[in-house]
C-alpha cells in the first residue's frame, strides 16, 4: 500500500544482512565458534540479533581486548566456510531489486559486513549487476554510522546524500545514518519502530517486506 507523503527518490541505499538476505544463522554460528575460541560464553541467537550492530572494527576490541585481532581472524575462518553455503534472499528481495533497477533507481548498499564478504555474495546470488556500488565495512575511512560510506556509495552518480535518497534496514544503526547523512530512513521488517533502538533515530517511513516495500515503489 502507498504510504501518504512518500514521493519517487533518486536513490535508495539498502543495508544488506537482514534486509536484502537473511544471515543471521551464519553470522550466529561463525561468532559461536569464536566465543568458544577465545573463552567466552557464547551468545545466544536472540543475544546476537539484539547485540551485531556496528562493524567488526567497531565491536571486537571492545569484546575482546587486546586479543581481538586474534578473534577476528577466528571469526573470519568460520565465516567464510559457512556464508555462501547458508546464504538466502530474503522474500521478494530478488524480483524487487529487478524492477527498481529496470525502473531507473540508482540502487546502493551499505553494510558493515566486511566489504569482500558483501560483494562474493552479491555475485554469488546474480545481483552485482542491480548496483551501481556495493560499500563494506573498511571500504570507507569509517564505517556506519558514520556518513563515510554513503558518499562513497553514491559517488560517481550524480545523486548527492540527502531527503531525495532513501536509506533502507533493519535496525536503528540503519536509521542514525539515514539522520546523519540527511537521507530518507525507512525501516523494513518486523523491528518495533517504537523500540528503545529506534529512541534517538526514527523511521519516517515502514515497511513489512522486500514485497511491501516494491508494491509501494512501483506506484511512485
Amino acid at each position: 500500500m502507498l504510504q501518504r507523503g512518500i514521493k519517487r527518490p533518486r536513490a535508495v541505499i539498502f543495508d544488506w544482512d537482514n534486509t536484502l538476505v537473511d544471515s543471521w544463522g551464519t553470522i550466529h554460528a561463525a561468532l559461536v565458534e569464536t566465543f568458544e575460541a577465545m573463552g567466552h560464553r557464547p551468545w545466544t541467537l536472540e543475544e546476537t540479533r539484539e547485540r551485531v550492530r556496528y562493524s567488526m572494527r567497531e565491536s571486537f576490541p571492545k569484546l575482546f581486548g587486546d586479543a581481538w585481532e586474534e578473534a577476528a581472524r577466528r571469526f573470519y575462518e568460520a565465516f567464510e566456510r559457512l556464508h555462501l553455503d547458508n546464504l538466502a534472499p530474503a522474500p521478494g528481495a530478488g524480483d524487487m531489486l529487478a524492477a527498481m533497477r529496470d525502473a531507473g533507481f540508482c540502487l546502493a548498499v551499505v553494510s558493515n559486513k566486511t566489504g569482500r564478504y558483501l560483494r562474493a555474495e552479491a555475485a554469488h546470488l546474480g545481483w552485482t549487476p542491480y548496483f551501481h556500488r556495493m560499500v563494506g565495512a573498511g571500504d570507507a575511512p569509517r564505517d556506519k554510522p558514520a556518513a563515510d560510506p554513503v558518499h562513497l556509495a553514491l559517488a560517481g552518480s550524480e545523486i548527492a546524500a540527502g531527503a531525495d535518497v532513501w536509506f533502507v534496514g533493519d535496525a536503528g544503526i540503519d536509521m542514525e545514518i539515514a539522520h546523519n547523512t540527511g537521507c530518507m530512513p525507512v525501516l523494513i521488517g518486523a523491528a518495533d519502530p517504537l523500540g528503545e533502538e529506534f529512541s534517538f533515530f526514527q523511521p519516517k517511513v515502514r515497511f513489512g517486506s522486500c514485497i511491501e516495500l516494491a508494491s509501494c515503489v512501483a506506484a511512485l
